[in-house]
C-alpha cells in the first residue's frame, strides 16, 4: 500500500490511483481530500484531471461559483469537457446542467454552502460517478448552526466514499488514507515517519489523541520501522509555495 508522499505531486498521483481503484470497484460518490490550508485548488485540479481525460466530452467539471468557472474556462481554453458552476437558483435550472450524454462528473472544491444544490445535482446524476476534489463540505461555519442544514449535510456526506485523504494534525502527526487501504496515523520521530495505527474508519480527534497517549501503539501486523525520508509536510510546503509563485 502507498506510504506518505514526499511532495504534493506524489500525493496527487497517489490520489489518482486510489480514485481509479474506487471507480473500478463500483463506487459512484468519491471524495479526495488534501487538507493543507495554503493549497490552491487549480494546480491540484490540473494534476488530477489526467485521470479523467479518457472520458473526453463525457466529463463535466463543476466549480462552486460562476467566477471560478469563468477563470477555469479561460485557463483551460483547449479543454474537451464542459466547465460549469454549481450555482444556486431553481431546481429546474440546476437539473438542466446535467445531460444524458454526460458520463462522469468532477466537483472542484465545493463548500458546505452548496450542499443543497449538490444534493439536487447528484439526484439528477443518478448512478453515474461523481468525484469531489478537495471539498469543504464539513465547514460548519459556512452554513450556520441550523438543524436542517446540519441534517442535510450529514445525509449527503454519508453517501460519499473517501478514496484519498491526507491531513497534518500537527508538524509531527498525520492522518492518511489511500483506497482500498485503511485509515492510518503516522508520526515523525528522530528516525523519520512511522505508521503507528491502522483503523477501519476515519479517526476522530479523540481517537488520535488516545492512540498518541498510548505511546504510539502499533496495530498488529503493521511495520513500525521509521521511514527515513524528508518530512512530507516540509516538502509539501515548499511545493505549494513554488506553485503559488
Amino acid at each position: 500500500m502507498p506510504e506518505l508522499p514526499n511532495s504534493l505531486e506524489d500525493a496527487i498521483a497517489q490520489s489518482r490511483e486510489a480514485t481509479k481503484a474506487a471507480l473500478d470497484d463500483g463506487y459512484t460518490r468519491i471524495q479526495v481530500e488534501l487538507l493543507f490550508p495554503e493549497l490552491k485548488f487549480m494546480p491540484v485540479a490540473e494534476q488530477f484531471l489526467p485521470l479523467l481525460t479518457e472520458y473526453g466530452s463525457g466529463l463535466k467539471v463543476f466549480f462552486a461559483d460562476a467566477g471560478a468557472a469563468a477563470l477555469a474556462r479561460r485557463d483551460w481554453a483547449d479543454a474537451t469537457f464542459q466547465i460549469l458552476d454549481i450555482g444556486t437558483g431553481r431546481v429546474a435550472s440546476i437539473q438542466s446542467k446535467i445531460q444524458p450524454e454526460d458520463e462522469i462528473f468532477l466537483f472542484i472544491s465545493p463548500t458546505a454552502v452548496e450542499v443543497p444544490q449538490l444534493e439536487k445535482i447528484c439526484e439528477t446524476i443518478g448512478d453515474r460517478p461523481a468525484i469531489f476534489l478537495n471539498p469543504r463540505l464539513e465547514d460548519a461555519g459556512a452554513v450556520g448552526i441550523g438543524y436542517t442544514a446540519r441534517q442535510t449535510r450529514q445525509r449527503f456526506l454519508s453517501t460519499i466514499q473517501s478514496s484519498y485523504y491526507l491531513r497534518p494534525v500537527d508538524d509531527e502527526t498525520a492522518v492518511f488514507r489511500s483506497y482500498p487501504g485503511q485509515w492510518e496515523i503516522w508520526v515523525e520521530n528522530e528516525g523519520g515517519w512511522a505508521k503507528i495505527a491502522e483503523l477501519p474508519k476515519k479517526p476522530s480527534g479523540d481517537d488520535i489523541d488516545l492512540i498518541l497517549m498510548k505511546g504510539q501503539l502499533q496495530t498488529p501486523g503493521t511495520d513500525a520501522a521509521p521511514v527515513k525520508k524528508p518530512s512530507v509536510f516540509k516538502s509539501l510546503q515548499r511545493f505549494i509555495k513554488a506553485l503559488s509563485n
